[in-house]
């Protein structure tokens, strides 16, 4: 039989090459991750499994499950850009896959679900690197590794002691500066006047909780931003004395009420609520101030001295 000159050879559509690499590699890691179990945390599970189980009280880590969201939500932010930005992959990509998938290895050997979960942004993001070339690899860096965040680090809860003395020590200077006399031991503040019992400044109170929370927003918010690279670490920086200032005023709101009659009320649902009433909105109201100061002014301000400098130009003789 004779061969047709005008029949073209079948090639796969170049639409099922793009995206039969991220499916397979997708299939790897559901397997591996989510449904091959390993000896670890009291207990055999899966590593994505054992991680959602740090993500409780007593690790300090509530926080924990808005890391993965928060990866997609800047993947899918990204999606356009990184479409148009596919080029041939590189083969250094494949060695970071490498790399990342012998962590999963040795966390399998020691019994450190750790690891195998610090292994996944490599395989990810190398796989990436590999599929879709340095561009795209570059537009991915930060939000596959921000999942290192959602990681629990056993050495990070120790200063839990440290920031509980030093919260003690700035809510006993903000009752001072609201006339409350106070007397500090250790982690316990008492009043002077005997209005309300003494009340301590437990791990959750220390504020590493809020801490940590603040890391994360400052830092997506510093990769999110038009900025210089330093002042974008400057930002992230930022989130240590911010969560410092903002708890000390949420404790201090605490004995403020306790001083003025209400200490049950203060001890119980206040204590609940004064994160989101006074923390969070006085931590990133000073996150945006620190974000306006680096950038120059507020966004009004920046706005105005643009169309200054636009009226002076054209003011401006010119020489002949």
């Amino acid at each position: 039989m004779e061969k047709n000159p005008e029949q073209a050879p079948i090639s796969a559509s170049p639409r099922f090459q793009q995206w039969a690499g991220p499916v397979a590699i997708g299939a790897v890691v559901t397997f591996f991750y989510l449904i091959l179990p390993g000896n670890w945390g009291g207990g055999t599970m899966p590593p994505l499994v054992w991680l959602e189980t740090t993500w409780n009280e007593s690790n300090d880590f509530e926080h924990g499950f808005m890391v993965p969201l928060i990866c997609v939500g800047l993947l899918v932010w990204q999606w356009k850009t990184m479409r148009a930005s596919i080029e041939p992959g590189n083969l250094c990509g494949a060695f970071v896959a490498v790399l990342g998938a012998l962590f999963f290895v040795l966390a399998h050997r020691t019994g450190q679900a750790r690891l195998a979960i610090g292994g996944l942004p490599m395989i990810l993001w190398g796989s990436g690197w590999f599929l879709y070339g340095n561009r795209v690899a570059w537009q991915t860096l930060f939000p596959f590794f921000v999942l290192w965040l959602a990681i629990p680090v056993p050495q990070f809860q120790q200063a839990t002691t440290k920031l509980q003395i030093v919260s003690t020590k700035l809510a006993s200077i903000g009752c001072g500066w609201l006339g409350i006399d106070t007397e500090v031991r250790g982690t316990q503040i008492f009043s002077l006047s005997q209005k309300w019992e003494p009340l301590e400044i437990d791990e959750g109170c220390g504020g590493i909780r809020s801490l940590m929370a603040l890391i994360l927003i400052s830092s997506v918010w510093a990769y999110v931003s038009k900025m210089a690279l330093w002042k974008k670490v400057l930002l992230c920086a930022a989130a240590f004395p911010l969560a410092i200032i903002g708890n000390m005023l949420r404790i201090t709101s605490i004995f403020a009420l306790s001083e003025m009659g209400h200490a049950q009320f203060a001890k119980d649902t206040w204590h609940d609520w004064a994160g989101l009433v006074i923390f969070y909105p006085i931590s990133l109201f000073l996150l945006l101030v620190t974000h306006s100061i680096l950038e120059g002014g507020m966004p009004k301000w920046r706005r105005l001295k643009v169309e200054r400098r636009k009226i002076v130009r054209s003011t401006q003789v010119q020489p002949s």
